[in-house]
């Protein structure tokens, strides 16, 4: 079944979280094997962020819902709860489109009440997961925001952002351009069993180095830093090293966080992959969502020599970060990842 034949009345069995979404209809296609695409139209696209909260941006566009990179980790799960869809399988696989969002986003960044405050992108659910290839949403949100004086950052595990490059160039030169990647270790064989859907650690390496070669000083999420699995010190300082190499700026990394249902997601697999990690586990993490204190001091104290060492804690005045987010969302913020 092909794109094209895709049809508005098709019996789709929507679910009710979808059809309070504006759901239009479900796409499957061979180019992408085991993923449902939920199109919906959006009443909105400019997300505000809780008053009185710890994020450095006040606003999100987030044009997908659920990612195909499917990482074990991903603090974002829950947010495919409040679509009665699972925050497992189904967050991987069941991936919410939002597919008029660069009208309704033009429309909502040229009314008079809009003050042009930097927009995030990557908060939620990553912006260039591979149905962007299909969908081709950046082009257009890039366009509507450096048109309205809007300055924004974007964090990303997806290669596909160089296919926008030229155009976060042009951007760059109208308002202020933020770029992130997100690279969480170096060894590929650990990379697939944790984020099954993502491009290789190289290949993001390769990204780094591309968007550094265009101007731009990238900062790199070390993130989450997976107690036992990627925090040793050889690790650390291999990607740490690597990251140098290929021109990122700065790094920013912290520890895993486990929150709602994505505990549950991640120690299952931890117990199939790495059974005798469990009881570790259960003593950092206990039955909260962040590690102990102790941990988190002791992590500290590993990277910051190694960040001093590849010269990756330079500060950037003014640029917004994502680390927040990433960290401690909340109920509220998932809800208005919307």
């Amino acid at each position: 079944m092909r794109w094209q034949s895709q049809t508005l009345d098709a019996d789709d069995g929507a679910l009710p979280g979808l059809e309070r979404a504006g759901f239009v209809r479900s796409v499957q296609t061979p180019e992408f094997e085991g993923i449902t695409f939920h199109e919906v139209l959006c009443k909105s696209a400019l997300n505000k962020m809780p008053d009185g909260g710890s994020l450095p941006f006040n606003w999100t566009v987030n044009p997908m819902r659920g990612c195909s990179h499917a990482c074990r980790y991903c603090f974002a799960r829950p947010s495919h709860e409040y679509l009665d869809l699972g925050a497992g399988a189904d967050f991987d696989s069941q991936i919410v489109v939002k597919t008029n969002v660069v009208p309704i986003l033009r429309k909502e960044l040229h009314k008079r009440s809009w003050r042009r405050e930097t927009v995030a992108l990557g908060t939620n659910t990553d912006p260039y997961q591979r149905a962007e290839g299909r969908y081709r949403l950046m082009p257009g949100i890039i366009s509507a925001l450096a048109e309205s004086g809007t300055g924004f950052s974007i964090l990303t595990k997806g290669t596909l952002m160089r296919r926008d490059l030229p155009l976060l160039t042009q951007a760059a030169r109208q308002v202020p351009v933020h770029l992130a990647v997100s690279l969480a270790m170096l060894d590929p064989e650990l990379q697939r069993s944790l984020e099954p859907g993502t491009p290789s650690p190289r290949a993001r390496l390769e990204m780094i180095r591309a968007l550094a070669d265009a101007g731009f000083a990238v900062n790199v999420m070390v993130a989450p830093v997976i107690p036992l699995l990627t925090d040793s010190s050889s690790q650390l300082d291999e990607l740490f090293g690597a990251i140098a190499e290929a021109g990122g700026a700065s790094v920013v990394a912290f520890p895993m966080h486990l929150r709602g249902s994505t505990r549950g997601w991640f120690l299952n697999w931890l117990a199939e992959a790495h059974p005798a990690l469990l009881r570790r586990y259960r003593q950092l993490y206990g039955r909260g969502t962040s590690v102990t204190p102790e941990y988190s001091a002791w992590l500290r104290g590993r990277i910051e020599p190694l960040l001093e060492k590849h010269r990756l804690n330079r500060e950037r005045p003014n640029e917004p970060e994502v680390r927040s987010a990433a960290s401690h969302p909340d109920d509220r913020q998932l809800a208005l990842f919307a």
